[in-house]
């Protein structure tokens, strides 16, 4: 029998994670409820989850501070829940690095299929080599090298960390220089058909690529107004 994937959830409120952590586990998950913060962050490192349920508003450390942490030292999926419906606040989760945000109340069927679809992206890593063992799905330009075989971006030299979706969107666009690819396209190709998210997460994950990543030696992240992005070659 497979192994049950496990989820945490991390929500202040029992009668909302007691109720989650039903949905989940008639779909043949493992859960795992948590109600503060500090405990998340604790926990976390024992229960080691596939995926997080994390909600923002939690007593002492926030769910933000909480997915910062995380993201520092592990690129397991989150998916942060909030009754604020701001865009400000969706933008700040997708840039501390989370794969998605629901805006409570939810629709169980729309939670659980979030959270397959979230699981299924994550665990689609490309991890191919070719028959002499050396890696396949890598691109390289003049300081910079970036390689779908064990997840790694390095720039001038320096390895740089981020998270798998930043890194499979450069990726992807370093792989078809000066093609400008729409928003919808390249969530289509990065997140998935059936991606529950915007547009705005596409800009939000450029947005931090550029700050990782200013203007190479003769390449940049353009952006084509009213289009969308492309991975630009100078002469």
């Amino acid at each position: 029998m497979a192994e049950k994937q496990k989820v945490m959830i991390v929500d202040d409120d029992p009668s909302i994670a007691e109720l989650i952590s039903l949905y989940l586990n008639k779909e043949c998950y493992d859960t795992h409820i948590v109600n503060d913060g500090e405990e998340a962050i604790k926990v976390f490192k024992t229960y080691k989850p596939d995926i997080i349920l994390l909600d923002l508003m939690l007593p002492g450390i926030d769910g933000y501070q909480v997915c910062r942490q995380i993201r520092s030292e592990s690129d397991t999926p989150v998916i942060m829940l909030s009754a604020k419906g701001e865009v400000f606040d969706k933008v700040l989760g997708l840039e501390l690095g989370a794969d998605d945000y629901m805006i409570k109340p939810f629709d169980s069927k729309e939670l659980v299929a979030r959270v397959k679809a979230v699981l299924r992206r994550y665990n689609a890593h490309p991890k191919e080599t070719n028959a002499s063992g050396s890696a396949q799905g890598t691109v390289e330009y003049p300081g910079l090298k970036v390689s779908l075989a064990d997840y790694t971006v390095i720039y001038n030299d320096e390895r740089i960390d981020m998270p798998p979706k930043e890194l499979e969107l450069l990726y992807f666009l370093a792989s078809s220089p000066n093609q400008v690819f729409t928003r919808e396209q390249l969530l289509n190709n990065i997140w998935g058909y059936d991606y529950l998210g915007d547009t705005r997460t596409v800009d939000v994950h450029i947005k931090r690529l550029r700050e990782k990543l200013p203007d190479g030696k003769g390449w940049s992240l353009g952006t084509v107004w009213g289009i969308g992005y492309k991975f630009e070659l100078r002469q």
